[in-house]
């Protein structure tokens, strides 16, 4: 018998933020990177975000080149201690929606996957957190003594979740057309196309775009937007401004 796959990302769709973002800072704030390193692109590119002048996407491009470059060389268990902080002191720092949603689809019986471009050692502790059925992250690749070598197989592309996808549809005999996806960015788009319940939180503007043009997604697409203590359900038709 064919099970219900709800598949989550996690950045800006379950936490309030990205998780590499925080993992990033906490690295910086204990010197474990070199703080001057912050004062490179990704600094400008944030300041241009945060005046919502620039892509958000682009900033988080930068950061993630920056800190794969900067991880190089550094030892994965001497670094685990900032990798629970960031759990044990942000997990909970999550959209209500979201969250209750993972609570009602546990009372389903459904199977809960997440799928996230964070660092798979951030989106394993997530996971464990939530008590999901199993996850997909970015792998950032360790040599024999556990070292970082500055190679990733990355998750944050439409094409790589698909295919992560794919394998827990086989792995768990998942029936895709009564499954759930949520996401948030255009790297989250064959998610939501995969299955026959797509939601999207505070979408950016590239993916609703997308949803907007896509026959099957604007059609199914519910969209939330969750600011304060407020959420709002929508479908796809809504205006862009």
């Amino acid at each position: 018998m064919s099970s219900i796959g709800v598949f989550i990302d996690i950045d800006g769709t379950l936490y309030r933020n990205s998780l590499m973002l925080e993992h990033f800072q906490k690295l910086l704030k204990y010197e474990i990177i070199d703080p001057a390193i912050w004062h490179s692109a990704a600094k400008k590119l944030f300041h241009s975000w945060d005046k919502r002048q620039g892509d958000y996407e682009d900033y988080l491009l930068e950061v993630a080149a920056i800190y794969l470059q900067s991880m190089k060389g550094l030892n994965r268990g001497e670094i685990n201690f900032i990798s629970n902080q960031i759990i044990d002191m942000k997990g909970d720092r999550v959209y209500r929606y979201t969250r209750d949603q993972i609570l009602w689809h546990k009372e389903q019986g459904h199977k809960i996957f997440f799928v996230s471009g964070s660092p798979d050692y951030l989106v394993e502790k997530m996971a464990i957190k939530y008590k999901v059925t199993d996850f997909k992250g970015t792998q950032y690749k360790v040599d024999e003594n556990d070292y970082f070598t500055g190679e990733i197989d990355q998750m944050w592309d439409s094409n790589n979740k698909h295919d992560a996808i794919m394998e827990f549809v086989e792995k768990y005999n998942i029936n895709l057309e009564g499954s759930y996806a949520y996401g948030d960015t255009n790297g989250d788009f064959s998610m939501l196309k995969l299955v026959g319940n797509p939601v999207a939180i505070n979408p950016a503007r590239e993916l609703l775009l997308n949803i907007k043009s896509d026959p099957q997604l604007v059609k199914n697409t519910l969209i939330i937007i969750e600011r304060k203590d407020v959420i709002y359900k929508v479908g796809a038709e809504v205006d862009i401004i």
